[in-house]
């Protein structure tokens, strides 16, 4: 055996093939504890959950997901501006019809409007303004909407647009119109004096119910022509192909293919238009027809004329638990008609 060589250390045997590495002994410059790697390390302490690796969790919020808000957080702000822009004026208007300014009773106020003429007077002007303009609304935009849709001529998509358009103008341009056609001193009359020499012309309807029908009927029409020609679009025309090639006539075509198909539009574009009459409140304004008085007419008189704001605010409750009650019972009508 040679000899060892000063200030060396001389080393042992390696260890056999067989033999565990933790049997050689720890080197000796290892310095730290010793660990002995036969014994099982101890896992975590049971109820405390631990991941994947064994490591222990994460503190909560280090690199976690943000969680989601609920649905109705997301509701929150829409439901306050609809309730202070709303709901609040509408609470303000019933509560100042149940406290009459003078003292008495909750429902004083309301046993004097609904025992007074004018009351009656005002709801009856309205109710039948308001129907028998949404009739001849009805007439009058499906026979236009059919030869809208179903009569070629030059400048068809022409109208359709500017019915459109039509649609985003005020009541009270309508009026103006027809005063500057139909008024007093409006054409019509003008040119009958002119030929005439009358002292004034025969026209002079515009200041009775009948001139506010007419301005209703005219402003309100394309309500009804619009939903009739998106109905008119999806209709299959090969029905209309079969039935004029099996010799069915124009009347007999529109009455029992192209009128079912319409019904439900027919149906919105009433309704909206019976909603809106109840409503309206510029054309009567602007007609100057003194002896019209409806609901919203009677709500301006007894608040800006008489400064009874009780009785104002009596009539406008009147006037939308109307508009509410009719709104209602289109949804149930057209929910029924599959609409």
């Amino acid at each position: 055996m040679p000899a060892a060589v000063p200030g060396s250390r001389q080393e042992g045997p390696a260890p056999g093939a067989g033999e565990s590495a933790a049997a050689s002994g720890p080197p000796e410059h290892c310095t730290g504890p010793i660990v002995d790697s036969a014994r099982p390390v101890p896992g975590p302490a049971l109820g405390r959950p631990s991941g994947g690796d064994g490591a222990a969790p994460s503190p909560r919020g280090a690199g976690a997901a943000p969680r989601a808000l609920p649905r109705s957080v997301w509701a929150l702000p829409p439901v306050a501006v609809l309730a202070l822009l709303f709901l609040y004026p509408l609470a303000l208007v019933v509560q100042q019809s149940l406290t009459p300014d003078g003292g008495g009773g909750a429902f004083d106020a309301y046993a004097r409007v609904f025992g007074s003429r004018a009351f009656h007077d005002a709801l009856g002007t309205t109710v039948w303004l308001a129907v028998g303009a949404t009739l001849g609304c009805l007439v009058l935009g499906f026979t236009l909407a059919l030869v809208i849709a179903f009569v070629p001529f030059p400048g068809a998509r022409a109208v359709a647009k500017f019915i459109d358009v039509f649609l985003s103008f005020p009541s009270f341009l309508i009026t103006l119109a027809l005063l500057f056609l139909y008024g007093t001193v409006g054409m019509a009359n003008g040119v009958v004096t002119e030929f005439t020499g009358a002292a004034e012309g025969p026209f002079h309807f515009l200041t009775t119910p009948w001139g506010v029908l007419l301005a209703e009927v005219t402003y309100f029409t394309p309500f009804v022509i619009r939903p009739l020609l998106a109905a008119f679009s999806q209709l299959d025309t090969a029905q209309l192909e079969v039935a004029a090639g099996l010799g069915a006539r124009p009347a007999r075509i529109v009455r029992q293919v192209i009128l079912p198909e319409a019904l439900p539009a027919l149906g919105a574009g009433g309704s909206l238009v019976l909603v809106m009459c109840l409503n309206e409140f510029g054309i009567v304004l602007f007609t100057g027809a003194k002896d019209v008085t409806t609901l919203p007419m009677l709500v301006y008189g007894k608040a800006i004329l008489e400064s009874d704001y009780p009785a104002a605010c009596v009539v406008a409750v009147v006037n939308i638990a109307i508009s509410v009650g009719l709104f209602g019972l289109y949804r149930v009508v057209s929910k029924r008609a599959g609409a």
